[in-house]
Formats: C-alpha cells, sequence, structure tokens
C-alpha cells in the first residue's frame, strides 16, 4: 500500500508545482524549495518501493523504514491537501464577496479583512509543517541507503514461495467434494459436436478453497483414466512461461526432460506424441490474464483427437474467460458437517475416545470459524493436534484467527499471493475493507464512496471516480475477495430497487481476518461498554482506521484521542446522551478524518466544531430519527465528497449554504421530505446522487422541478414527490429530465386525493417529465391521468415497471413490446376492464388476424396484477380453440411468478390455457378441461377476495 500512497503524494506536489506555473497560484512563501525536494525524494523513493516491499517480508528493520514512510506520507497528504482546501476556501469566499460587494460593502469589507488575516495564518503553519516533514523525509531517505534497494521501472510481485503441485492425493484424507468431482467428470465425459477442441474447462475459486485438491480427485478418477489415452499434470503458477509449461508437457510425455530450448522445436515435438490422441491436460493453479501468452500453446494443443479436454484451475475468472473456458465451475466451501469431519480428521489424529469426546463440542465451534475453507480447517486442526487441554482450544476459540501465529504461517501466504497479484490501488481498496465487522453486509455503493474519500479512486477524463470504483468492485468479486454479492438484477426485491437500495456483498471471515492482519498497525475496533473501561489491547498512535462500538453507558475513553490521525472512524451507539457527550471533543480532535459514520447513533444535534474536520469527504448521518437541524458550518466542509442523510425523517432542512459545498457528489436524502431543500442546490454542479425531491414545495426558497435542470450528472434513482402540488407544468419541462442518462431509476409520486390542494394536470405533467431511454426502473403512484404518454414505450432499457392507483385510465400502453421488462406490478384501477391484445402489443390486421410474427413480454419473469376493481377478463383472442399459440405469436415465455389479488370481477375462465398449464402441479394434466378445473379448485381455496392468490 506504500507505493499507492506514496505516488498520490507525488501527484499532489506535482499538481501544486503545475498550478504555480500555470495558473500562478502562489507557494505557501519560504517553502518552494522544499516542495521541489520533496517531490525529488518522492520520486526516488517510489523507485525502490517494489524491492522495499520485497524485502520487509523478511526484514523487520526495513519494514520499520516502511512504516515511517508511510507515516510521513500520510501526513505529508494531510499537509497538502490543507494547503490545497485554503487555496479553495478562497476562491468560494472571494466569488461570495463579488456576488455580495454592492448589497454588502461595509460587511463584507469587514469578513474579508478577518478573512485575510486567518489566511495568514494558515498560510504560516502550513509552511512550518511542509519544512518540518522536509527535515524527517530527509532521515528516512538518508536511511534507506543502508538498505542498498535496488530500483525497479515496473512493478514486479512481491516474492511470496508459491507451492508447487503435483497429481498424488490420499483421497481417504478429502471431504465433502464427491458431488462437485463427480459433476466435472461428467463434463469431460461429455462429447460434443459444437464446441472447439481441445474444449477447456476451468474450476475457479478463493486461495485455500480447495480447487488443486479437486482437480487431484478429478486427474485420479477411474473413468477418466481408460478414457482418456493420454493425462498431463502441470503446475503452471505465476509468471506464465510458455517455454517452461511447454516443457513440463513434453516431460510428462516422454517422462524424460528434453534439452530443448526453442519453443517452436518443443511444440512440435508435443505435436507429435499427442497428434489424434484423446488426451486431458490439467493446468493448476493459472494467474496470467493476457489471452495473448496462451495463444501458441493453445493452438499446439488443438492437434489431439475430438473430445480431448483442458482443465484449469484459477483464483481469477478473468483468467478463465482469457482462456477461451466452455464451462466455468464454481468450487463452493465445504458443509458444516464436511468441515467438522475434515477438522476431527486432524485435530483428532491418534487420539482416545476419551480424550475427543471431551472437546468435541468446543472442536465443533472452531470448525465453523473456517466457514467451510479447507486451507483454514487443516490450519487450525493442525494447531491443535498437539493441544489436549480444554484452556487450550477454549484460547484458540477466542482468539481472531489473524492473531494467530499458525495462521500467519500456514494460512495467510496463500491469500497473499492474491493480494500481491493486486495493483496498488486495489490493495488499498481491499485493505479499508477491515474496518467492517465480520459478517457485515457491505453496500456497494457506500463502499465506493468511502474509498473515493480516501483517494483511491484516481478521476480521469475518460473515466469518473464512481465508474472506476465500480470497475475495482468487480476486479476484488472477480478474485473472490468479495462473496454472496445481491445482485439488483436478480436478487433484491423491486421495493428495494425503487428505492435506490444498490448490490451489498460479504466477505469470508478468512478473508476479512486476512485484511485485519495486513493492516493490523492501521486499522483497530474497540468495543466499549462503560465509561471506565480501559483497552486490553495495545493501540498504535500512527492508527489511520477504526471502528467503535459504544454501549449505553460507554464513551470514549481519554485515550482515544490520542489516536489524532485517523482518517476513517465508525461509531456504533444506540445511546443519544452518550453520543452527544462525545461529539464536541471528537470534532476537535480527530481532524485528519475523511470518512465518518455516525449513522444509527440516536444524534439529536451536530456541534459547529464540525467545521473542524476540513478533510473531510464523506459523512455518514444517516438514520437519526432525531436529528431536526444541520449547522451551517457543515457547508465550511469544502471537501465534502458524500453527505448521506437519508431516514433523518424528522430533519426540517439542509443548511442554506450548501451551495458552498463544490465537491459534493452524492446527497443521499430518501426518506427526507419534511426537509425543506434550498435552491443553492443547483448549483453543485459535481452532484451525481439527489434521491429525493418534494417537487410540490411552493416555499420561495426550497428547490424546485426546474431546479433539476442544470444537474445533468445525476444518476441512480431520482424520486420526485408530490407532482399532484406542481402548479406550472413548465417546471416539469425545464427539468430536461431527458438529458439525464445516467439516471436509472425513477419514481414519480401524485399525491393526493386528501386536502384541496391536488391540481389535476397530470398528463401534461407527466408529458413533459419523460426520461433518458436507459431508465431501468418506473414507478408511477397516484396518476390520475386517463392515458399514459408514449414516452413509456420508448424506454427500451426498463426491467421493472410498477404503476400504483391509476384510477382513472380505461386501457393501457403495448407495454408486452418492451424488449427487456422483467418485472410489472399493476396495483389499483377503477376502469380498466379487460386486458387484451393491445396490452399485449400484438397488432392485428383489420381481420383480426396477427399481422407478423411476434413475442409479448420476451423477458417478463414475474406479474401482479392487484385491486383492479373492474377487471373481467383476459382477452388476447388467441386461445379459443386451446391451442397455447395461434400462428406465430408467443406469449409471456418467461414467466415464474403470476400474483392476482383482489380482482372480485374477474371471469376465471378467461383466464388463458398458455398460462395456466405451465403452472407448477399441472404437468400431469392431459387435457384443457382437467387443467382449468383443477385450476378452477384452487383458486377456490385461495379466499379469492381477500387473500393473494399465487398462482405460479
Amino acid at each position: 500500500m506504500a507505493d499507492a500512497l506514496v505516488s498520490k503524494v507525488l501527484e499532489e506536489l506535482i499538481s501544486i508545482i503545475a498550478s504555480e506555473i500555470e495558473q500562478e497560484v502562489s507557494l505557501v512563501v519560504g517553502v518552494k524549495k522544499e516542495v521541489q525536494m520533496l517531490t525529488t525524494q518522492f520520486q526516488l523513493m517510489k523507485a525502490v518501493l517494489v524491492d522495499a516491499e520485497n524485502k520487509q517480508l523478511k526484514n523487520d528493520a526495513v519494514k520499520l523504514w516502511m512504516q515511517k514512510l508511510k507515516n510521513i506520507s500520510y501526513d505529508m497528504d494531510d499537509v497538502l491537501d490543507e494547503w490545497t482546501t485554503a487555496i479553495q476556501k478562497s476562491q468560494i469566499m472571494g466569488d461570495e464577496r463579488v456576488s455580495a460587494k454592492n448589497k454588502w460593502k461595509v460587511r463584507c469589507l469587514i469578513c474579508f479583512s478577518c478573512f485575510r488575516f486567518r489566511e495568514v495564518g494558515v498560510r504560516h503553519d502550513i509552511a512550518v509543517k511542509i519544512k518540518d516533514l522536509s527535515e524527517r523525509l530527509d532521515i528516512i531517505f538518508d536511511e534507506q541507503r543502508v538498505f542498498n534497494f535496488v530500483s525497479f521501472q515496473k512493478e514486479t510481485k512481491q516474492e511470496v514461495e508459491r507451492p508447487i503441485s503435483a497429481s498424488f492425493i490420499d483421497m481417504t484424507k478429502v471431504q465433502g467434494r464427491d458431488q462437485e468431482k463427480n459433476a466435472i467428470v461428467e463434463k469431460l465425459l461429455t462429447e460434443s459436436s459444437q464446441t472447439p477442441s481441445p474444449h477447456i474447462i476451468s474450476i475457479v475459486g478463493m486461495g485455500g478453497i480447495g480447487k488443486t485438491t479437486l482437480a487431484k480427485l478429478v486427474y485420479n478418477e477411474d473413468k477418466l483414466k481408460t478414457h482418456f489415452e493420454t493425462r498431463i499434470w502441470v503446475c503452471v503458477s505465476d509468471p506464465f512461461d510458455e517455454i517452461k509449461i511447454a516443457k513440463a508437457i513434453l516431460e510428462s510425455l516422454t517422462n524424460g526432460a528434453p534439452n530443448l530450448h526453442e519453443l517452436q522445436t518443443i511444440l512440435q515435438n508435443i505435436q507429435q506424441f499427442l497428434g489424434g490422441k484423446r488426451f486431458l491436460l490439467i493446468l493448476d493453479d493459472v494467474w496470467e490474464e493476457n489471452s495473448a501468452k496462451w495463444e501458441q500453446l493453445k493452438d499446439c494443443l488443438s492437434c489431439g483427437s475430438p473430445g480431448s479436454r483442458i482443465l484449469v484451475t484459477t483464483r481469477k475468472e478473468i483468467v478463465a474467460s482469457a482462456m477461451g473456458c466452455i464451462d466455468i465451475y464454481e468450487i463452493g466451501q465445504l458443509s458444516v458437517e464436511d468441515s467438522w469431519s475434515l477438522f476431527s480428521q486432524i485435530a483428532f489424529f491418534g487420539w482416545s475416545d476419551g480424550e475427543r469426546k471431551q472437546l468435541e463440542d468446543i472442536g465443533r465451534k472452531i470448525a465453523s470459524k473456517c466457514k467451510g475453507l479447507p486451507l483454514a480447517v487443516k490450519t487450525l486442526g493442525s494447531l491443535l493436534q498437539s493441544k489436549k487441554s480444554k484452556k487450550e482450544w477454549q484460547s484458540i476459540m477466542d482468539n481472531e484467527v489473524w492473531k494467530l501465529e499458525k495462521a500467519e504461517v500456514d494460512l495467510f501466504p496463500h491469500l497473499l499471493l492474491s493480494y500481491n497479484d493486486l495493483s496498488p490501488p486495489l490493495r488499498q481498496c481491499f485493505s479499508y475493507c477491515a474496518i467492517f465487522p465480520k459478517d457485515h453486509l457491505i453496500d456497494k455503493q457506500k463502499l465506493i464512496e468511502s474509498w473515493m474519500a480516501h483517494g483511491y479512486l484516481k478521476e480521469t477524463p475518460r473515466m469518473d471516480m464512481e465508474t472506476l470504483g465500480e470497475e475495482y468492485f468487480k476486479h476484488l468479486a472477480s478474485r473472490s475477495f468479495f462473496q454472496d454479492i445481491n445482485r439488483v438484477d436478480n436478487n433484491i426485491p423491486l421495493e428495494a430497487i425503487l428505492f435506490g437500495i444498490s448490490c451489498t456483498c460479504k466477505m469470508h471471515d478468512i478473508v476479512h481476518d486476512f485484511a485485519q492482519y495486513i493492516t493490523r498497525d492501521e486499522c483497530f475496533s474497540m468495543e466499549v461498554r462503560s465509561s471506565v473501561e480501559q483497552s486490553t489491547e495495545y493501540i498504535r498512535k500512527e492508527a489511520r482506521y477504526s471502528r467503535i462500538v459504544l454501549a449505553e453507558e460507554g464513551s470514549l475513553p481519554d485515550y482515544f484521542y490520542d489516536v489524532k490521525k485517523l482518517r476513517g472512524l465508525v461509531i456504533q451507539s444506540k445511546g443519544g446522551s452518550v453520543i452527544k457527550a462525545v461529539l464536541p471533543s471528537l470534532f476537535s480532535e480527530l481532524t485528519c478524518l475523511r470518512s465518518l459514520d455516525l449513522s444509527c447513533c440516536d444524534i439529536e444535534e451536530i456541534p459547529p466544531t464540525i467545521r473542524q474536520l476540513i478533510h473531510l469527504r464523506q459523512l455518514d448521518l444517516s438514520t437519526n430519527s432525531e436529528l431536526k437541524l444541520l449547522p451551517e458550518a457543515l457547508c465550511e466542509l469544502y471537501n465534502l465528497q458524500t453527505l448521506d442523510i437519508g431516514d433523518c425523517n424528522n430533519l426540517e432542512k439542509v443548511p442554506d449554504g450548501i451551495g458552498k459545498l463544490v465537491n459534493l457528489r452524492h446527497l443521499h436524502n430518501s426518506y427526507t421530505i419534511d426537509a425543506l431543500l434550498p435552491r443553492e442546490i443547483k448549483k453543485l454542479s459535481c452532484l451525481r446522487t439527489l434521491e429525493w425531491v418534494n417537487a410540490g414545495d411552493d416555499r420561495e426558497e426550497a428547490f424546485s422541478l426546474d431546479d433539476l435542470e442544470s444537474l445533468n450528472l445525476l444518476q441512480g434513482l431520482l424520486a420526485l414527490m408530490f407532482l399532484g402540488k406542481v402548479s406550472n407544468v413548465d417546471e416539469g419541462k425545464k427539468a430536461h429530465l431527458k438529458k439525464k442518462k445516467g439516471i436509472d431509476t425513477m419514481h414519480l409520486y401524485f399525491h393526493g386525493e386528501e386536502g384541496n390542494w391536488r391540481i389535476n394536470h397530470d398528463e401534461e405533467l407527466l408529458e413533459v417529465l419523460e426520461p433518458h431511454p436507459n431508465l431501468e426502473v418506473l414507478n408511477i403512484v397516484r396518476y390520475e391521468g386517463t392515458v399514459f404518454p408514449g414516452w413509456i414505450m420508448s424506454l427500451i432499457n426498463l426491467r421493472h415497471l410498477k404503476l400504483v392507483t391509476f384510477t382513472n385510465c380505461e386501457k393501457l400502453p403495448p407495454l408486452g413490446k418492451l424488449p427487456f421488462l422483467e418485472e410489472l406490478d399493476l396495483v389499483g384501477n377503477y376502469r380498466l376492464k379487460k386486458l387484451g391484445i393491445e396490452f399485449l402489443g400484438i397488432e392485428t390486421s383489420n381481420q383480426h388476424e396477427i399481422s407478423s410474427s411476434a413475442v409479448a413480454f420476451p423477458k417478463l419473469t414475474r406479474l401482479l396484477l392487484r385491486k383492479l376493481e373492474e377487471w373481467e377478463e383476459w382477452d388476447d383472442g388467441m386461445n379459443t380453440d386451446g391451442e397455447e399459440d395461434i400462428a406465430n405469436v408467443t406469449i409471456l415465455p418467461c414467466l415464474r411468478s403470476f400474483n392476482i389479488f383482489e380482482c372480485p370481477k374477474l371471469k376465471l375462465e378467461t383466464l388463458p390455457y398458455y398460462l395456466v398449464r405451465k403452472l407448477p402441479g399441472f404437468e400431469d394434466c392431459s387435457t384443457k378441461e382437467e387443467t382449468m378445473a383443477r385450476a378452477r379448485a384452487q383458486w377456490q381455496k385461495a379466499e379469492w377476495n381477500q387473500k393473494i392468490c399465487v398462482i405460479m
């Protein structure tokens, strides 16, 4: 991580020098030479960092030197950030003076004088800090000469010993892999003329999950020994050396070590031995992502007969894709029982039944800590094999895995291989995750915003930080650093999508232990149960990240404030009085914070001392229901990128000065509908997230629909509330929603039957609120128009549509034509009498014949029809003869869930047979009559008018 940190500081130093030249921004008086010298020294040290990173693994003195370098890099980053913030503040204050000079000349003159006085003081402080840092860096620079570091032009991987595998295995020592072995063996034996030869299959999974073991089981399967004429096992590892791999294949074929050196000659010999033969080649532990390096060897291996197979094991999905794998098999974790079987086999080896019985209960708990990771099970099992007292076993049970010496020696080196394969910025992103507790549900968007706050994501003209964060997340997920990824497109319910809940994930417990291990000097967690409680472990003053859990009677101990250089802090507290007492000291002492999470803390008030957190980029105040006001001092946090006030449902207003937060990119404000949004928000040209807008707020100072005009970078969710109170349709027109291509979820809420403030021009307003065709989720609620606008059918990327309380509509758009619509909810209507051909989007001629081939709702998987009070029939005009389709029309081919609720006038017999025959439990019905009779019997049991009738 030192490489990424030093690189960041270098960029800032170079940027400051460039600003002086190009923009005539004066450097702090007296430190120009220091800045140039610092730049040179950081550049020289960056050149030797690769060698230093490698040597610190075995040399404690180098490790200490690296820690010093990281500390001074952090400190330099803080000072440079303070410097650029002071410049930015000066510019913002100058803009304010210009805009107000005619109105408040005297007042501005006084403010300007005071500000200039403070500015001089700030510049002096910065100068002193830079000179101090320059002196410290001189010492570190001199110390590096002792280690004789070698300069590398390009980054190389850290020298971690890589295990070499062979095909031999004791099958009696393997637990829980029979099902997976049989599945892969079946794939290897299956003949297919549709796939190229050789057919490539990969086993993908995290380090220590058992990929090599599974490959060995497959390789030694008796069926494969007879099926393939030749079997070859090669351990590839990293780096990917074509000649070395080709030699290994040839050596296996000839049972000798050929004295050949040219790739051409080696490949010719391989072809002579494999030509026309059906072979199985195992390539174990592949890391190379560049498909070009594999092409020549792959072309050579095409000489085998049809049915030849290559089985690859890798930790990275991208490797499997690069190698042209037809089938990718993701290996799973061991079950609880299989973990226990493997653990007990190792831990209790040579024990008597009496000794085993005494420790079996606690042993099961220890095995469960490994969460199905075989390598962890083996590591802890072998650790406990020689320990026979309950006290020793309990100590292992109570300890974090990352603190065990055995884990450092036998477990973490395997994970370190994956970690070292990451780029320096990706290592930072992964390491940050140590701040979360075990089994924590990580919100992807919030995580990316944290990475932004800590400077891990470098924006470029072609890619913004959010997009880069998405790419980094995918990279880490594809390497199994994240798991249980709950993607919006298949697992998250529609209601969650509508209100902007993004993708979530978790970390495997052992991976989390590894993250804690590599950040053990920088990240700590602490639980405080009382105000007099003392920490049981040493906390480094140089720590940068922390998570604190405060009980109702707890309070931050005094020694916590010695950790003054914290950059990331998460506080979990359920005592409002506790957090109220803590915040003033926290804001005044921990002034280096970049991210601060105070969500769900029962906060009632934010003290104005928050203005001292000048480096803060991310502030999470969400779910503090007692919070009513935010101080104007918050608007002095000029670096703030993310402000989360979501679910602060008693918040009265957002500060008037929010327009000064020129770097704000994300304002999460869902469920704060009563909070006044000031019009100043329209000045925030960087803003990407503004979740809820009260479009009907008619107060003069309130943000309105037309203020959306300048916010063209908005993305994700946009919910427009109280549209029924919008008096001027032109406001909606000026919003230019169609230009906002980043918005993928839109919630349009036309409130109201109650009260006398409802303005009835819904059709005209909805017409001008046309979104960009990129929209994927649309929710329209309490719409009182008689028709829907035509632009709905232009939403070719729409996947989820929910129409709720559309009381006056007598017919619907041809929604069946939407090519990617997956979920459709129609809830609350008093005029719709039938769903027919128009709804399905099927075009007919004058003779009511199908004019061309069609697929109605080609992707729809879920359909909900609820409270359609006047709905009588499903009239598609095509099921009268009992056939599924007429001519070449297909209807709802992907439907899996069909729900009907409170539709009292529906004639059951009109529901089409082509839907009913697909229902679970109807497969054995031989005729249409039998199918429909059984359906009616089921519906009657469902108490039609009162309960949901789930029929698919």
